[in-house]
């Protein structure tokens, strides 16, 4: 994914249940418009909510597993 603005926003949702980073997510596309994001999730569930959410709204995404319990997704709006 290319950035073309120079800078990627970060979301740190770390340590918290869903729906919150859908929902931090969400705030921030609404306050940057046509920004790229990286929100940081440790929520397993995040990647089905996260996943759809991008989906149905065509936003490109791409997802990495960190690790068990560390998810990272790129998306640009």
């Amino acid at each position: 994914m290319s950035d073309t603005a120079g800078q990627i926003r970060t979301i740190d949702a770390m340590g918290k249940p869903c729906p919150m980073p859908l929902l931090m997510l969400k705030r921030a596309l609404k306050s940057y418009p046509g920004e790229t994001f990286l929100l940081k999730s440790s929520d397993p569930h995040s990647q089905v909510d996260v996943s759809r959410y991008c989906e149905i709204h065509q936003l490109k995404y791409e997802l990495k597993q960190i690790s068990d319990v560390e998810f990272h997704y790129l998306i640009e709006s």
